[in-house]
């Protein structure tokens, strides 16, 4: 799909140099030294000839065909540049240029302008303020960075082309090899969506890496990300975690939601694993390139040192993984073959003393061991150490058998040389303990993802109509804001319970509403301009007689009179009291990137005190549902503390996808909130007491 950048058989560098001060050089340089098979180009009006090659005054003078041009000019001169790569034919342009949306409006302007050109002769384009393009496998390096990547099977992507840089830097310096390595700066056509399909099916490549700022389409990404990610690993980085993404909201949801719920959200659903940094991302991306996957959670930890085991062991369990128990086997085989005073048990120490060959004998009994899944080689540089040798026959073994094998070997100067040994034989090697069980976790996380099942949607029969003229209503009326009882007509329409409840205009009317759905009752405010109307004491529970109807009739029309003089007032909404259950809160929330962004968490004040939430991007399965429910941190007390019955969790994930559709349904829909829901026991369903909906402007 985007060949013309990674197999291309001719390529032009349009802004060539002679002077070696000059990217033009430098790039021109690089696709001649690193072995380019292809047909070059040199394209400079003021040259005959560059670094041996016959110099072209335009790419339309090229006699041959030019599949892919490297355009490296000032950025006033792009667009004609670009036009003039249409009429050539040219598929592909790799723009270096910079000055354009990264500059302000008017490069903005220029960067629109070089898309309608790239419309008008199907041309796409990596940039513009890119470093470029580097593949190993062509091989072609058509950047200016300094130097290229061993070949090597991870496939790199990155908005920064400064990190690229950075990134190659110590990749060259630890022989880590790349099979693609792309910078794609300001994204104006070839984003990170259309690198994920092009690399889909690639089979050079064990694993996908990405460092990103934002993404063009959330929904999108999700689509194609759920497909790569059954194919081969994917891993990003995305920065920028600080609150620049909020904004005003008056809605639960949106107060606690952000950027980084959606991100977190969005990479679950679609398999993407996380990294927090880039040192982890390069953490997992060796254990997914070097390694076979992890298939469990039991791991065995081989180690010459007590310490650095029980750091070890701390790290796995923290990280939801586990000490094998070792099959009564091993134990006895590690007990005739090891001293007396080394442990055979999980972890195995093997002791300070140990040679290279009571490593063998302990590490080829874990990979033996039914129960372990993975192995942790930790190796401090003792007197009678044997680095090199230890990291020679770690190597050799993690070729026989199909399960990972990580180093630990800790320290620098006195192990570098058995580290090196160890990623000769693609064996990654960690600093610490707690790193290789982070690239462990990673790992079995995607194991995990690859057993899920596809995406499967639950759908309801619902009555689409009736909210559709609800919000035309309240649109045609200049209101963004739905009143309580248009809320509650939308929950009906999507079969969410709601208690009785009627609008009374009168001290009278309620009253005779109250002895109709029986005492006690709720009363509240209602307007749609008053969302939050506990604020201004627009609620009254439990009000148990006629008398006390009348009075909190006058009361709550007279605090809103008062404390919001020019709300509109429709009167008071008198409802069924729900005095048993639990209180949870269902909402969302529009994020810009992925659309609708699903909250789940305990509800009440407690929403606000504690923030104990979770998030979603719709549509969500059943089983993404529960997975909300059982991920906050208080969900012991929806499952039953202390004799108490586990609440109706069916009935609340049955609301979570009925909520996820409606938001789906209904994209005008910025802001809704359910809060509370109240559940009871298993089997008493679920009651939606209070709502609130907000329009999009």
């Amino acid at each position: 799909m985007l060949d013309m950048f990674f197999n291309p058989q001719s390529v032009a560098v349009i802004g060539a140099s002679r002077d070696e001060t000059k990217l033009g050089y430098g790039i021109l340089k690089n696709i001649i030294d690193y072995g380019y098979p292809g047909r070059i180009y040199p394209i400079n009006p003021k040259a005959d000839e560059i670094l041996g090659l016959p110099c072209y005054p335009s790419v339309t003078a090229v006699p041959d065909p030019v599949e892919l041009v490297v355009i490296v000019v000032p950025n006033q001169y792009v667009a004609g540049t670009l036009r003039e790569c249409g009429e050539k034919g040219v598929k592909g342009a790799i723009i270096i240029t910079a000055g354009f949306r990264e500059a302000g409006r008017e490069g903005a302007r220029m960067e629109h302008e070089l898309l309608d050109i790239a419309a008008e002769y199907g041309i796409r384009l990596v940039g513009p303020n890119c470093l470029g393009i580097i593949d190993t496998l062509k091989p072609m390096n058509a950047s200016f960075a300094v130097g290229m990547p061993q070949k090597g099977s991870i496939a790199f992507m990155s908005q920064s082309g400064a990190l690229c840089t950075a990134i190659l830097d110590w990749a060259l310096a630890e022989n880590i090899g790349f099979s693609r390595f792309v910078s794609l700066g300001n994204k104006a056509d070839v984003n990170e969506i259309d690198l994920l399909e092009a690399w889909e099916d690639d089979t050079t490549s064990r694993v996908i890496i990405s460092y990103m700022e934002g993404l063009p389409d959330g929904q999108r990404f999700m689509e194609v990300a759920r497909r790569v990610t059954r194919k081969i690993p994917v891993i990003a980085v995305k920065s920028g975690k600080t609150a620049a993404g909020s904004r005003a909201v008056s809605s639960h949801t949106g107060s606690l939601a952000g950027s980084e719920a959606a991100y977190d959200a969005a990479f679950r659903q679609s398999g993407v694993l996380r990294a927090n940094s880039i040192e982890e991302l390069f953490d997992y991306s060796l254990a997914f390139a070097y390694q076979p996957l992890l298939k469990g959670e039991n791991i065995a930890v081989v180690t010459n040192a007590g310490g650095p085991g029980i750091m070890a062991t701390d790290a796995l369990e923290t990280a939801g993984l586990h000490l094998a128990s070792l099959d009564k086997a091993t134990i006895d085989f590690l007990r005739e073959r090891l001293p007396a005073a080394a442990n055979v048990y999980n972890p195995i120490d093997v002791l300070g003393d140990a040679l290279a060959d009571r490593y063998a004998v302990a590490i080829e009994a874990a990979l033996k061991d039914p129960n372990v899944n993975g192995v942790l080689v930790i190796l401090t540089p003792q007197v009678r150490t044997e680095i090199e040798k230890t990291a020679e026959l770690v190597g050799k073994m993690s070729g026989s058998y199909d399960k990972p094998i990580l180093g630990v070997f800790m320290g620098e100067a006195k192990v570098r040389a058995g580290a090196k040994i160890l990623n000769s034989y693609q064996v990654p090697n960690y600093s610490f303990p707690e790193r290789a069980v982070g690239a462990l976790r990673a790992m079995l996380e995607h194991h995990r993802w690859l057993q899920r099942p596809p995406l499967q949607v639950k759908t309801f029969d619902v009555n689409k109509g009736q909210v559709r003229e609800l919000f035309a209503r309240a649109r045609s009326e200049n209101r963004l804001a739905l009143g309580d009882a248009e809320a509650r007509d939308v929950m009906q329409a999507y079969g969410i319970r709601i208690p009785t409840s009627e609008l009374a205009k009168t001290a009278d009317e309620a009253v005779q509403i109250a002895r109709s759905i029986g005492y006690p009752v709720v009363m509240k405010i209602a307007s749609p301009d008053i969302l939050h109307k506990s604020d201004i004491g627009g609620v009254r529970v439990n009000v148990r007689d006629d008398d006390q109807v009348r009075d909190t009739f006058d009361i709550l029309v007279y605090r809103a009179q008062r404390y919001m003089p020019d709300a509109q007032i429709w009167g008071v909404l008198v409802q069924q009291m729900v005095a048993k259950g639990r209180e949870v809160i269902i909402g969302m929330s529009r994020d810009p990137q992925f659309g609708p962004l699903l909250m789940f968490g305990l509800g009440g004040i407690y929403v606000e005190v504690l923030k104990d939430v979770t998030f979603r991007v719709p549509p969500i399965s059943e089983q993404e549902a529960h997975e909300m429910i059982s991920e906050i941190r208080s969900y012991r007390l929806l499952r039953g503390v202390r004799g108490q019955k586990p609440a109706d969790l069916e009935a609340v994930a049955d609301v979570l996808l009925r909520v996820a559709q409606l938001v789906a349904d209904f994209p005008e829909i910025a802001e809704m909130d359910i809060n509370p829901l109240m559940v009871d026991e298993v089997g008493s369903g679920a009651i939606a007491v209070d709502m609130r909906f907000i329009l999009s402007s």
